[in-house]
């Protein structure tokens, strides 16, 4: 079998884990230690996160987007793929090296969604957006470490608690959608959407094109739908 290849590494900002790249044969991981939050051969659930929530019959509402966590741009660029040409994309990155990759060894595997003309990118934590408020979006898509369950940092577990997602309620449009990815289902998760104000529903979704892992997708709507 073909070794892995080590290509670099980056710490997190606000933690003391490192995250590193690594390569095998045109396949490629990122892992935190023995953690691997992202394999290239594996994005048939970041996919459907962008497609479930931009897709039907709200699709040409939908053109203010925020995508909270680069990944390896397989979100984004579902999300480009179907929004209309005057759409405006954010994607907020907090490890400045992720977005690096994405414009060299990654750029490939999405179709260098970066290069985009609707794409804006902005270096540092989604949750300041959030917090800033400064920003209305008809939908926001969430793929940031393994999900509300599985979260590296204090302040990703402050963007799926209470006082995160009612943030999160105040930078949506009325009736925008909130769309979360997670590695694992959560009833308390969906229970707490429910609290505050969002009505929500939830989707399993397969890592790799029918097939692999299970994963879970939240759909959560603001009052005004």
């Amino acid at each position: 079998m073909i070794p892995w290849e080590h290509l670099a590494d980056a710490r997190i900002p606000g933690t003391d884990d490192v995250l590193r790249l690594y390569r095998r044969d045109g396949e490629f991981s990122l892992r935190i230690g023995r953690l691997e939050l992202m394999n290239s051969r594996q994005h048939g659930s970041e996919e459907a996160l962008a497609e479930l929530a931009l897709t039907g019959s709200a699709t040409a509402s939908r053109k203010r987007v925020l995508v909270g966590g680069l990944g390896m741009g397989f979100t984004l660029r579902a999300a480009l793929d179907v929004l209309p040409a005057d759409a405006q994309v954010t994607v907020a990155e907090l490890v400045p090296e992720v977005i690096a990759w994405n414009r060299s060894w990654l750029a490939p595997l999405a179709g260098a969604p970066l290069n985009d003309p609707r794409v804006e990118v902005v270096e540092g934590d989604v949750a300041t957006i959030f917090r800033q408020r400064r920003l209305r979006f008809d939908a926001i898509l969430l793929d940031t470490d393994n999900g509300p369950e599985g979260t590296t940092s204090s302040e990703n577990e402050w963007l799926y608690g209470p006082a995160g997602l009612r943030a999160i309620a105040g930078c949506l449009q009325p009736g925008g959608v909130l769309a979360v990815w997670s590695a694992f289902p959560s009833r308390s998760f969906t229970q707490r959407l429910s609290r505050n104000g969002y009505r929500v529903r939830t989707e399993t979704v397969r890592a790799r094109s029918g097939k692999g892992a299970r994963h879970t997708v939240w759909l959560a709507t603001t009052p005004g739908t």
